[in-house]
């Protein structure tokens, strides 16, 4: 089954200056997405106060998302640094 996407709206203002400042890892984003929406149960849940998340890394980056009915809500897209500080 492939899943729709639903953006926050976190998610996609990140996006819009990632593409713009990085272009290449806007591209690997992409790409992840696409990887994402075919098979959304193979990434790692998330413990603590993110249960319920989903996380896979591209890169140095993290996309967070949730898997719901018959879509897939892509909640951030961080550094990993950055990403599990909330």
């Amino acid at each position: 089954m492939i899943y729709k996407a639903d953006f926050s709206d976190e998610f996609l203002k990140i996006a819009k200056k990632l593409k713009k400042k990085d272009y290449t890892t806007f591209v690997r984003l992409q790409s992840k997405i696409e990887e994402i929406l075919s098979n959304p149960e193979h990434y790692k849940p998330l413990k603590g106060g993110m249960k319920g998340l989903r996380r896979t890394h591209p890169g140095s980056f993290v996309i967070i998302f949730k898997i719901e009915k018959d879509y897939v809500r892509f909640v951030t897209f961080k550094h990993h640094d950055e990403a599990y500080r909330e």
